[in-house]
């Protein structure tokens, strides 16, 4: 991984987006002046200016940008210098027709959105290492840029490309990859449907055909794009790196946008930066939001990390864009502060009258100063302003879930045995169990070293290499607790079966293989006997074929009736369980607590609705205790809250909808380990 390199601010960064060429240099001035006031430190800039700055193909005007650095840096507001490339102007797609995406029907993209061109075309390739180049140059040593943010959500909206450039490239990975032709074939299967290629010239990218195109050229397709889209960062990165010391980024998605591995981005950046929008519908995004955290500390190996855009209320693209509450978006900026991140930063800082996102919230909303939104920006500051010590601390986790892009790519291809199975879904359901516990989780691969975790889970873990299934088993071995469920360790890394079969690999540490998947019917639910307690299942059924592992849960009806439903099984030192159905939450919480006693692993206790986090520095632990109901609630724990200097000895109240950042001696009684 990149060394990890910080920018170079006083405490925790707090700003947002800010667009100053959607406006007038009398509106630039009255933004700065409120930026002072709402406590603002960091500022992204230049992000959608490309047109702007280079106004004909190789004519550059930096003086309004100049002006704007200029103004900022005079008001003590640091800035995060954009490299617009996430949107070519006009006179690109102009010059450079053949340099449009195309989609996987074969239509060309035009100008007019937001979008990337082709990754692989070699003219975009240059234009955007001229144009970061250029940039570096006039502003890598400037005192105002503390940070360089490359592009913008790699891969939205445009992800996979059909193009002929894209294709030149695709036979090219492939070459590198494969080296013959053989290889290729082996590992894509090719003897199936007559699929055969005696020519590298032969193979096209996997675009709309008759019927459902080879899943393993289809899962190799998106592991190029991934390649490509990563390659388009590297290229600026090195551009700027010639002229500037300052650490470099670009904004992930986290959960929100499966289409990048950031596993293998987080190596190529200085320092993880994530976009995180509430999904309205989720009645409680507060744990959608907690997933996102978790994983963007996860993917940079626990380092801190910058919330680059969230929302102080409502967003445009949602089909219902559901406002905050009062609070919440105090609540929401400080459980990320919580899992780790040392920024907390919005799109954006003025609300844009024009465009597409018109109806986005804004830290300086349509309605101006007086608004709700604009005086909570200002205490939040304020709050911020009063946590810098809490700032390179870091979050320690005795769980992991496993979490691996790749294998998601994979399950998500056509024809696989029920729809209703999701993996998205059953991360959401087993990170839930533990969000409600206050147990504090981390996200790994399956091959990344687990030695320091408890218990690990594997909800949705459908691929699994020989080698990674290896290390779980090792993992077992030597004392861990896993979990995991079905549908689980299915395919190889190339989408096909385990030799000896579904879940094969996984045979020493969990004691059994799975000989037939029986998927339910839509609405069918059946019950299990867990240590004879009726739990209720629905979606799927599992044959099992015992290799030693102990029963723990029977079927009552369906296809599996009579047979296994949740079996643990002790290897070495640890112990391995497998749930072969999907159960409700109280199904599945009443597994994982008996994992959770293998394991050593205890709920935190807290109040329903608290949600608790801790942070440990060198000196203190931080506690974050986020009250999301609507009672006053008392955490247990001794310290001091940073946000009002109140003392607590045992016991603090936490108001409705309340925050408290509590900082204790460490191993002080509630911090978030039990």
């Amino acid at each position: 991984m990149t060394t990890h390199h910080w920018p170079s601010l006083p405490g925790i960064a707090y700003g947002g987006d800010y667009t100053p060429e959607q406006w007038t240099r009398e509106t630039w001035r009255e933004d700065v002046a409120l930026m002072r006031e709402a406590g603002v430190n960091l500022v992204s800039i230049g992000i959608f200016a490309w047109g702007l700055v280079e106004v004909r193909e190789g004519e550059f005007d930096f003086s309004w940008l100049d002006e704007v650095v200029e103004l900022l840096h005079a008001n003590g507001i640091a800035v995060d210098m954009g490299t617009p490339t996430a949107s070519p102007p006009a006179w690109f797609f102009a010059n450079h027709p053949d340099a449009r995406a195309v989609t996987r029907d074969g239509v060309p993209l035009g100008f007019g959105a937001r979008g990337m061109a082709s990754h692989s075309a070699p003219a975009y390739r240059e234009a955007a290492v001229r144009i970061a180049t250029e940039l570096a140059r006039r502003y890598g040593d400037h005192p105002a840029v503390v940070l360089w943010h490359v592009h913008n959500e790699y891969g939205v909206p445009v992800g996979e490309d059909y193009s002929p450039h894209s294709v030149r490239a695709w036979r090219g990975w492939l070459q590198e990859k494969y080296g013959t032709l053989d290889a290729l074939n082996a590992a894509w299967g090719t003897a199936f449907w007559g699929q055969h290629y005696g020519e590298w010239d032969h193979i096209g990218a996997p675009a709309t055909a008759p019927s459902v195109i080879n899943p393993s050229q289809r899962l190799d397709f998106a592991r190029f794009t991934d390649h490509q889209l990563r390659a388009c960062f590297i290229a600026e990165r090195d551009a700027i790196r010639a002229h500037s010391d300052r650490p470099i980024t670009t904004n992930f998605m986290a959960n929100q946008h499966g289409g990048c591995d950031l596993w293998a981005w987080a190596d190529v950046v200085d320092v993880v930066s994530d976009d995180h929008y509430l999904w309205a519908a989720d009645e409680e995004g507060e744990i959608g939001l907690a997933i996102a955290a978790d994983l963007s500390r996860s993917v940079g190996r626990g380092a801190p990390w910058i919330l680059m855009e969230h929302s102080t209320s409502a967003v445009n693209w949602q089909p219902r864009n559901v406002a905050k509450r009062a609070g919440e978006m105090a609540r929401n900026s400080l459980s990320h502060l919580g899992r780790g991140a040392d920024g907390i930063l919005f799109f954006q800082w003025r609300a844009s009258r024009s465009g597409a996102e018109k109806f986005h919230s804004a830290m300086l909303p349509h309605a101006g100063t007086e608004s709700r939104v604009f005086r909570e920006v200002v205490d939040l500051g304020a709050k911020l302003g009063a946590l810098e010590e809490v700032r390179g601390s870091r979050v320690h986790a005795d769980v992991a879930i496993l979490w691996d892009f790749e294998s998601f790519w994979a399950q998500d291809l056509e024809w696989r045995p029920s729809e209703d199975v999701s993996h998205d879904e059953r991360i959401r359901a087993f990170y839930e169990k533990l969000w409600r516990d206050g147990i504090t989780v981390d996200f790994a691969l399956p091959g990344h070293d687990l030695s320091g975790y408890k218990l690990v889970l594997a909800p949705a873990q459908y691929a699994l290499s020989a080698a990674d299934a290896a290390n779980l088993v090792r993992y077992v071995e030597n004392g861990g607790t896993l979990v995991v469920s079905f549908f689980s360790g299915v395919v190889d890394e190339n989408d096909a079966v385990h030799p000896a079969g579904f879940a094969a690999p996984l045979q020493p540490a969990l004691g059994l293989r799975v000989e037939e998947h029986l998927p339910l019917r839509a609405g069918d639910r059946h019950d299990i006997s867990f240590d004879g307690v009726r739990l209720s299942t629905d979606v799927w059924q599992e044959d099992l074929v015992l290799a030693g592992a102990d029963v723990r849960g029977t079927y009552l009806g369906g296809p599996a009736e009579g047979r296994a439903a949740v079996t643990r099984h002790a290897h070495g030192a640890g112990a391995g369980w497998y749930i072969s159905t999907r159960p409700d939450a109280a199904g599945l919480a009443a597994i994982l607590d008996q994992a959770y006693a293998d394991a050593g692993i205890r709920p935190a206790g807290h109040p329903t609705g608290l949600e608790v986090i801790t942070r440990r520095g060198d000196a203190a632990d931080y506690t974050v205790a986020i009250n999301h109901t609507d009672e006053t609630v008392s955490l247990q724990i001794s310290g001091t809250n940073l946000l009002t200097q109140a003392v607590a000895e045992g016991t603090l109240e936490v108001a409705a909808g309340d925050v408290v950042v509590v900082r204790s001696p460490h191993a002080a009684q509630g911090a978030d380990q039990p």
